[in-house]
């Protein structure tokens, strides 16, 4: 054997804390199995395996001390027990197990399956001491948040300014030119898409694809070593925390989308890599007349099971840690409806000391009975509204809905939201996410084109709601362009003026197509990768624009309810108002013809010193194909944005009248 292994013993060690850890002296491993007989720790140095006994089990944990070892030992377990499908059980000595805590996977798994050393992921004690140099997080306000969804990879791997090396790469992330692009946008905060360590599935690389997205997660504590430069022999862990200093440095916060409802082992036919060979019986949930196969409320082959009080744990921890040692200031869960079956976990989330301070967002829905959970997370959860999205969509492309709806929506959604205390920013609003179409092609497609997914267009959602503008897909004609770039502005600047939280896809502010695609999840070529020699400098500055508005006008991001009642100077905090120079009536808001609305909103009162614009604000929206004049409330006003224009935050002043051109929405500012 090795020098460092050969003469190792293992001593009793402790039973906590799960996973491995180094204390300067040597490194105590601990692994939660009730259902297991026997657990080998499995040691490697020089292409060689040693194998050591974890004689000791306190309350289910299989635990052992190793004095002398180090960070840099790779390590694997393999837990004996039955194997009894029948019975839940998948036991199986021959496989070597990734630890659930583990901090860096090595290696890289490759189908088909093997059981061999060589072609089995490990995991790494790491030394978990890094120089923050004083960063701390950054709690920016939710009602001052503007989220950007980003890929790690694909926002940088084509960026001219972005040094070569580092494309693609956490370091890519932060490096200077990106930083520039964030801070020019104003957004505060990067919403990451997975970065836990993640595999791709078998269907997947047999047909030469990967899992882009990284919906597939394995290891819930080690980042994605794919998306590491490893410059100057930098550890994938420190990278990724050198780029929360950058990000943290410029005022950006970091969000990571994480996946605790399912895992990679998917259904009873995927391969055995962790949870499944250590227990599978309370890491998985298991139909209760057929342990054999597995409950499937993801539509990824399995479901974990947080009502385990052992699996539960495990996702707290793992949520501590990214924001203990990682510094991350939030989490977006995917299908969060799915952690909240039978489980403690909104209960657990709500206690904690450490999660009570970060951002929590729940996509609020799963593919499960009862799955649709909008509105219903509690106090100190940001939730996906869907409704927004939808609404919007059917307003502006394809008159589905009228002003009723669109005005629920620019008001923050409170029938959905308002209940329990929560304030208008409990609803993330977006036009579009990594999830279906790009902005850019929801004007240029009426159907999705997803052929080169390899699942015969079947994959992806149908229902879109999105408009080709008179021409599916690619257009030299100058009125179909025309309208595309009307509608896209509008959309956005809908997005904008919406109470709640709103969130950009990155790359829509560029013109980014995804040539019709709308779930372009396997896709990690051209089609995803931000093209920045073909960016929309116009687009890039009017998204620039409208941020800074918001940021400007409080009354655009309120704390509090709009409720028509007047604030400290008498003023109500909102009007609705008719393009008759009225406020509107009930019979407006029923009309189905009317597509045309005013929102005036007054100045929410400042209590924390800013210096926001303290003036009435007036928003008009036009979605009818001709031009639509209001007759504007008493007063002058000063027209601050018309995103139908060609300089769209051009001033100019409006007294009487104002007259909106077609698809398009002006804001407007008293005095």
């Amino acid at each position: 054997m090795g020098p460092v292994i050969d003469g190792m013993r293992l001593q009793a060690g402790r039973p906590w804390p799960l996973g491995a850890h180094w204390d300067g002296r040597g490194v105590n491993f601990a692994l939660f199995s009730a259902h297991a007989e026997a657990v080998e720790l499995c040691l490697f140095e020089g292409g060689q395996m040693r194998a050591l006994h974890l004689e000791q089990c306190t309350d289910q944990v299989w635990h052992g001390y190793l004095a002398g070892a180090a960070p840099g030992l790779c390590y694997a377990y393999r837990v004996h027990g039955p194997s009894a499908p029948d019975r839940g059980h998948r036991f199986d000595a021959r496989h070597l197990l990734l630890d659930p805590y583990a901090r860096e996977v090595v290696g890289r798994f490759s189908w088909p399956a093997q059981d061999d050393p060589a072609h089995r992921l490990k995991a790494c004690v790491v030394d978990e001491h890094f120089d923050w140099g004083g960063d701390a997080p950054l709690a920016v306000p939710w009602a001052d948040t503007v989220l950007y969804e980003v890929h790690v990879k694909g926002i940088s791997c084509q960026h001219p300014g972005v040094p070569e090396a580092l494309r693609g790469t956490y370091a890519g992330l932060a490096a200077p030119a990106m930083i520039e692009h964030y801070r020019r946008l104003g957004v505060t905060a990067l919403s990451l898409l997975p970065v836990h360590h993640f595999l791709d599935e078998q269907r997947l690389v047999n047909e030469g694809r990967v899992n882009y997205w990284g919906y597939n997660s394995l290891a819930f504590f080690a980042p994605e070593p794919r998306y590491a430069a490893r410059i100057g022999g930098q550890s994938v862990i420190a990278e990724f925390k050198t780029m929360v200093c950058a990000l943290h440095a410029a005022g950006i916060e970091v969000i990571l989308d994480v996946v605790f409802n399912h895992t990679a082992e998917t259904d009873e036919a995927g391969p055995t890599l962790s949870f499944r060979g250590i227990d599978n019986l309370s890491y998985y949930r298991l139909p209760a007349g057929n342990l054999a196969s597995y409950e499937n409320f993801t539509g990824c082959g399995n479901t974990l099971n947080l009502a385990n009080a052992r699996v539960l744990q495990m996702v707290m921890d793992s949520l501590r840690y990214w924001v203990e040692v990682m510094h991350v200031d939030g989490f977006r869960f995917d299908l969060a409806a799915t952690l909240t079956r039978d489980s403690a976990f909104l209960a657990a989330k709500r206690q904690d000391p450490v999660l009570q301070r970060v951002k929590l967002i729940a996509e609020p829905w799963d593919v499960g009975p009862d799955g649709y959970h909008l509105g219903r997370f509690l106090p100190g959860w940001s939730e996906w509204n869907d409704r927004f999205r939808d609404d919007v969509r059917a307003f502006w492309l394809t008159g589905g809905v009228g002003v009723a709806a669109l005005a629920q929506r620019l008001a923050g959604s409170s029938e959905v939201f308002r209940f329990a205390g929560r304030a208008p920013q409990a609803g993330v609003n977006f036009i579009t996410a990594h999830d279906g179409f790009t902005l850019r092609d929801l004007v240029s497609y009426q159907e999705k084109h997803n052929e080169l997914n390899g699942e015969g267009n079947r994959d992806g959602h149908s229902h879109n709601l999105s408009w080709n503008c008179g021409e599916e897909g690619e257009s030299r004609d100058p009125a179909v362009l025309e309208r595309r770039r009307r509608l896209q502005r509008a959309l956005l600047t809908t997005l904008l003026i919406s109470q709640g939280v709103p969130m950009l896809q990155s790359g829509d502010e560029i013109g980014r197509t995804q040539a019709g695609n709308n779930n372009a999840y396997c896709q990690d070529n051209a089609m995803t990768w931000l093209d920045w020699r073909s960016a929309d400098a116009d687009l890039v500055a009017f998204v620039a624009g409208l941020i800074g508005l918001r940021q400007r006008f409080r009354q655009l991001r309120r704390r509090r309810w709009l409720t028509g009642e007047g604030n400290a100077e008498g003023q109500p905090d909102v009007v609705w108002w008719h393009p008759a120079g009225r406020p509107m009536r009930v019979a407006d808001w029923q009309s189905g013809k009317l597509g045309a609305l005013g929102l005036q909103l007054a100045p929410e009162t400042s209590t924390d010193g800013q210096a926001d614009d303290h003036r009435i604000l007036l928003c008009l929206i036009n979605r009818d194909e001709i031009p639509v004049s209001f007759l504007l409330p008493a007063g002058v006003w000063w027209q601050v944005c018309d995103s139908s224009a060609q300089s769209p935050f051009a001033a100019c002043q409006r007294e009487r009248t104002s007259t909106l051109p077609a698809r398009s929405v002006q804001i407007l500012c008293l005095g």
